[in-house]
């Protein structure tokens, strides 16, 4: 009997750990493998379906990754996106070639047959497509499901073995009615059960938690945001006593930092909570670099050190918690080990020393942000914490373009308080998925008081999102844009104009560096 899970296979898109999160938004379980994992392997996990993602390569091109034919054979509902398609038409016998015309962006999209894959959808629809190739003939047996302006096959099915692919992307945001496609596929097709709850997730946690630590302490690094709070909490569930917590100033928190998180759980929730004032030593390290990929790496390498340090303060500790998310490690490397492209490197796994003292435990490495903020709530940490705005482990180094100095900091940090002071005024904040404020490196000529000045630029940015793999930029209303404008440029010392970010993710990222 086949388990209710659905199998990823990773061939390199940066939306893999996308798909996987729709899936679970449908509350079935899935799980992810590189594209190259072996038969048996599969047969063991024994998937309801399968599904190839995307990826950056072409299929005909020398090194590309691979399909070994024996899936086909398996028996399991396969669907195939974008390159996923494209390596299953080559590897049944069908034919890709190169496109004469790139189709990048939204694209009209004409359902040619409503059975099965596009049951209860309409006409047409919006698509997101990002392909550089095109399917020129089909494999035996398939035929043509959907189609638009310049991409014949956007959609194929052999439906007598249950085999589909689609060029488009129904994953993302900008495909409409992606889910109920994915739905399709997961329940009319592959018969897959709704049954997987987040609660099973944190019960399976503890579990393996308790397993793993034994009589061993276990340091978690506290910064007061929704994952390592939320971190906590289910730590503090699975092991209690066991777990010692230790909050580092690095020198680039938000104003007031360090003072609201020791009032918080050192006070308020009576977590045993340490704290590490080394922001000379931060600040000190980041002298003159300009790079964001190394400040990220200078700043996980001094995190890590002076957790070494702290950690040898605590009897019997051997494992440090981090609050890793999906998008932190798709973004950085193949989490498991597949083609992946890297975006950029994150402080959680990409600037770890080999000859780190502490074993990692890292619970929510599969989960997306709003995945987190569900478990807070079940786990009934406040308000306060659940809908707190996700804010980078680098802290304002990454905020800061340019040279990260003393001065830069609290120049960004006087500007980051006003600005989110306002936006709680008027109650946007929860109504905002991610707000920053951003340094730029240059400066531009005002006039304050009928006298020129020369100062810096700052950037404020307010996008909306579900996960952070996706995002669009916040239609803030022109009063509040106007107040915070005025406000910063009054008030800190250092600012004569301010810029909004009206960028998308993608292309954009939504932190600048």
């Amino acid at each position: 009997m086949k388990k209710n899970t659905v199998l990823i296979l990773d061939f390199g898109s940066q939306y893999t750990q996308l798909i996987a999160r729709r899936v679970r938004e449908l509350k079935v379980f899935s799980v992810i493998e590189p594209c190259n994992v072996s038969l048996e392997k599969i047969r063991k996990i024994n998937p309801q379906a399968l599904i190839l993602s995307g990826g950056p390569h072409s299929v005909y091109e020398k090194g590309a990754p691979g399909l070994c034919k024996g899936i086909f054979k398996l028996g399991v509902p396969i669907l195939g996106i974008c390159y996923g398609m494209q390596i299953s038409v080559q590897t049944l016998g069908g034919l890709v070639k190169e496109s004469k015309k790139r189709e990048y962006g939204r694209a009209v999209m004409h359902i040619d047959s409503h059975d099965d894959l596009f049951f209860s959808l309409p006409r047409k629809i919006t698509s997101w497509m990002s392909h550089t190739d095109q399917t020129v003939t089909l494999p035996k047996g398939f035929k043509v499901l959907a189609h638009t302006a310049n991409t014949k096959f956007a959609a194929i099915g052999n439906k007598k073995k249950n085999l589909y692919g689609v060029q488009f992307h129904p994953e993302v945001a900008h495909t409409e009615m992606g889910s109920q496609i994915l739905s399709n596929f997961i329940f009319r097709i592959a018969k897959c059960l709704a049954t997987w709850k987040l609660q099973n997730f944190i019960t399976d946690q503890i579990k393996e938690i308790r397993k793993k630590v034994g009589n061993k302490n276990v340091i978690l690094g506290l910064s007061g945001g929704v994952d390592s709070s939320t971190a906590a909490v289910l730590l503090h569930k699975a092991i209690g006593k066991k777990l010692k917590c230790i909050f580092v100033n690095n020198g680039v928190l938000r104003k007031k930092e360090a003072e609201n998180v020791i009032a918080i759980f050192r006070d308020k929730f009576k977590l045993n909570l340490h704290y590490a004032d080394a922001s000379k030593s931060f600040l000190g390290k980041l002298k003159g670099v300009v790079d964001p990929e190394k400040k990220r790496k200078i700043i996980g390498h001094e995190f890590i050190r002076v957790f070494d340090v702290e950690s040898r303060k605590v009897k019997d500790a051997q494992f440090l918690v981090q609050g890793t998310l999906y998008p932190d490690v798709i973004e950085s490397t193949s989490f498991f080990g597949g083609p992946t492209a890297r975006i950029k490197s994150h402080h959680n796994v990409g600037g770890l020393p080999k000859n780190m003292k502490l074993k990692l435990i890292e619970p929510f490495r599969q989960l997306f942000k709003d995945e987190v903020r569900e478990i807070a709530k079940l786990l009934e940490l406040p308000n306060e914490i659940i809908g707190r705005h996700p804010f980078p482990g680098p802290g304002l180094a990454v905020r800061i373009i340019g040279e990260v100095t003393e001065e830069r900091v609290k120049i960004l940090q006087e500007a980051d308080a006003i600005m989110e002071k306002i936006i709680r005024k008027h109650g946007l904040y929860d109504d905002i998925w991610q707000l920053l404020c951003v340094l730029l490196p240059l400066k531009t000529v005002g006039v304050m008081g009928d006298k020129r000045t020369y100062e810096n630029v700052a950037a404020i940015r307010a996008v909306d999102s579900v996960d952070g793999m996706t995002a669009d930029w916040f239609k803030m209303p022109h009063k509040t844009l106007d107040e915070i404008s005025n406000a910063i440029i009054n008030k800190v010392r250092g600012i004569n104009r301010v810029v909004y970010d009206i960028s998308s993710k993608p292309p954009a990222t939504i932190e600048w560096e």
